[in-house]
């Protein structure tokens, strides 16, 4: 079970690189990057992950170009070397720990997407609150995560197209998030059967301005009660400290399609306690991509992050996102423009609504 890895002073416990210090079948270690133009002309999320006590790993792309929903995925046996971060044509690179990652998808005409893009870092990377959830004696969620905004550069495929991604336009955010959290095939519920995993709001933005990004996160329960928040201006000077923003309050406005599809079409987000005076940025979203179809993040009952697909398999598929609107619910991720004070940046809106959440009539 030895690794390249092993050669490397990262131990953590008294084994080898490959096992990690729990037995939890929900340990997980994934990237997850985005991508936009800084426009509505598409938005594309990426990622891969490991499941090391599960045994596997994959990955996934998909983009939104006009009412088009395209997907590559992939998923394989881990097998013993943690390092080798490929995925049949789906590879992540570490060209600088928290600097600098290339992901590549593999040109193949039956694919709908292939890129080779850099990803480069704006701001230092910033480590976010631990994110921790028991239930009924279990721990469901207990999760570390960093996150950065930056710019891309490579090439892009989408169906017949090729873009050139320059970093002038082409930014995104992506973070790193290990630990526990459900993944895999489903298990018996018992106790749990009927018990949310996640409840009420989700919202989560890193704006990126031209010399600091706002990273803004949230998950409030229909009651009012917030589970995790955060609020901070990363300066783009690794130099200056983080400047924290105090308590975070929203207005959203919402269009509810049907009970489960909730979309945000503006909202303000206001930071009323930030420490030169309130602050108020004004979002409008640009494009979306609803994240959780076919990328395994857990509609899909034959495809979800971690499930044992067998020693390799590689899928693409297209679907119409208005002759195929009933499939297009869960988290809708935006890319977005954010105005502040004259400041206009861009970067990622996440959405999602899990159950009521009374203050915008979400059933």
């Amino acid at each position: 079970m030895l690794s390249q890895m092993d050669d490397y002073p990262l131990h953590q416990i008294a084994d080898v690189i490959r096992f990690v210090g729990t037995s939890d079948r929900n340990f997980y270690d994934r990237y997850y990057f985005n991508l936009h133009s800084s426009s509505d002309d598409l938005f594309m999320v990426m990622g891969l992950g490991q499941y090391p006590t599960l045994g596997v790993q994959d990955a996934f792309a998909v983009v939104r170009r006009g009412d088009s929903h395209h997907v590559v995925r992939a998923s394989r046996e881990l097998g013993d070397d943690r390092m080798d971060t490929s995925v049949g044509p789906l590879r992540v690179e570490v060209l600088k720990g928290l600097e600098k990652v290339r992901f590549v998808v593999e040109n193949s005409p039956e694919h709908p997407i292939s890129m080779d893009i850099v990803w480069e870092g704006a701001i230092p990377a910033f480590l976010e609150p631990r994110q921790y959830i028991r239930k009924h004696g279990r721990v469901l969620f207990d999760s570390m995560r960093f996150a950065q905004t930056g710019y891309w550069t490579g090439t892009l495929r989408v169906g017949d197209e090729t873009f050139e991604v320059t970093p002038d336009r082409w930014k995104g955010s992506r973070d790193r998030s290990w630990g526990i959290r459900p993944v895999g095939e489903h298990e018996p519920q018992g106790i749990h059967e009927g018990t949310p995993i996640m409840e009420g709001m989700w919202n989560y933005c890193p704006m990126q301005f031209d010399d600091f990004s706002i990273i803004y996160i949230l998950n409030e329960h229909n009651d009012g009660t917030r589970v995790l928040e955060e609020a901070v201006r990363v300066w783009n000077d690794p130099e200056r400290e983080p400047e924290w923003l105090g308590r975070p309050e929203h207005e959203h406005n919402l269009v509810v399609a049907k009970p489960y599809q909730a979309f945000i079409d503006s909202a303000v987000i206001r930071f009323p306690d930030a420490p030169e005076g309130p602050m108020e940025v004004k979002v409008t979203p640009l494009t979306h991509v609803w994240v959780m179809v076919g990328t395994g993040y857990g509609l899909e009952a034959d495809w979800k992050h971690g499930m044992y697909k067998g020693k390799q398999v590689v899928e693409s598929f297209s679907l119409d996102m208005e002759k195929d609107k009933d499939r297009m619910f869960g988290l809708c991720d935006n890319a977005a423009r954010f105005e502040l004070n004259g400041h206009v940046g861009y970067g990622l809106f996440e959405y999602g609504f899990f159950g009521e959440f009374e203050k915008y009539g979400v059933k």
